[in-house]
């Protein structure tokens, strides 16, 4: 068995996976999966796949389900998945040449494996600038709170995961008619029960595409507030952090104008009364996010 799933979900993407498979072509390392979930794509995807499947010299693993947004093919990747790690690589992104031996010498250097959650790496763009910020170097190990919050190490992180951890986390849950449940949840719940190992490496080359969900966040509020509303929620019960309390609920607050539905913003939230009090704040929110999607 193969040590690290690459997987990727993809949905209309058949002209940008070329360059993430070339990538992986030139791995140094092939001791990994590399695992595409076609989120219900109308291109050629899934004869790029087919012909990919007889050429390359690595293992490819190719399904196919019906359109259902992001967080569902995490979702199905997650119940297939059987290496000891696995990494989310998008259809636009591609790996360095030499990522998968670094993220697996890294791993393997590791003593208490079963006392780690996986690895935080970091990302740079097709230009090479790290994207935010870089781990603290003093530090080895910390959660997806300390990362962000903590030591203000903003930015997009990769994040390795231990499989058999996060089978133990409930699945993204799945909204009718909603296409986006935020992805960091499960990276936040899986820090809180272990910390990461920091990896100030670049493992994933970041190319953001228009249209993509990285540049689409003010539309998605509208058009999936039942997964925004959950993932607030999840953060609220985690965060000691007042001012992110706050934020969360501001949040939440205009979720409400959003749905007009008060279940949404106060159903499983153990800040009601502040998000209620909090709610004229939520309306200006609403207001801003109306303007901007």
């Amino acid at each position: 068995m193969k040590s690290i799933t690459v997987f990727t979900p993809s949905y209309n993407r058949a002209h940008l996976l070329p360059k993430l498979y070339e990538s992986l072509i030139k791995q140094t390392s092939k001791d990994f999966v590399w695992m595409i979930i076609d989120d219900g794509s109308r291109d050629e995807t899934k004869s790029i796949m087919e012909k990919w499947i007889v050429e390359a010299d690595f293992e490819i693993q190719y399904h196919y389900k019906e359109n259902g947004g992001m967080h569902t093919g995490h979702n199905l990747a997650y119940s297939l998945i059987d290496t000891e790690l696995n990494v989310c690589i998008d259809s636009d992104d591609y790996m360095p040449i030499d990522a998968i031996a670094k993220l697996l010498d890294k791993w393997n250097s590791i003593s208490d494996k079963k006392n780690v959650a996986g690895l935080i790496a970091l990302d740079a763009d097709t230009q090479g600038r790290l994207i935010g910020q870089k781990l603290p170097e003093d530090v080895q190990r910390g959660s997806y709170f300390d990362v962000y919050y903590k030591y203000k190490a903003n930015g997009d992180k990769k994040f390795i995961l231990r499989t058999d951890l996060l089978k133990e986390f409930p699945k993204y849950p799945e909204y009718k008619d909603e296409k986006l449940v935020p992805l960091g949840i499960l990276y936040m719940m899986m820090g809180e029960k272990f910390p990461y190992v920091f990896f100030n490496e670049v493992v994933c080359i970041v190319d953001y595409q228009e249209g993509g969900s990285s540049n689409t966040i003010f539309k998605q509020y509208f058009q999936s507030p039942r997964g925004f509303a959950y993932a607030r929620k999840l953060k609220l019960n985690y965060t000691k952090s007042i001012k992110e309390i706050i934020k969360y609920c501001v949040h939440l607050s205009a979720l409400f104008f959003i749905t007009k539905d008060i279940q949404v913003t106060f159903q499983d939230n153990k800040y009601k009364i502040l998000s209620f009090l909090l709610l004229p704040f939520g309306f200006l929110l609403y207001l801003y996010l109306l303007k901007k999607r």
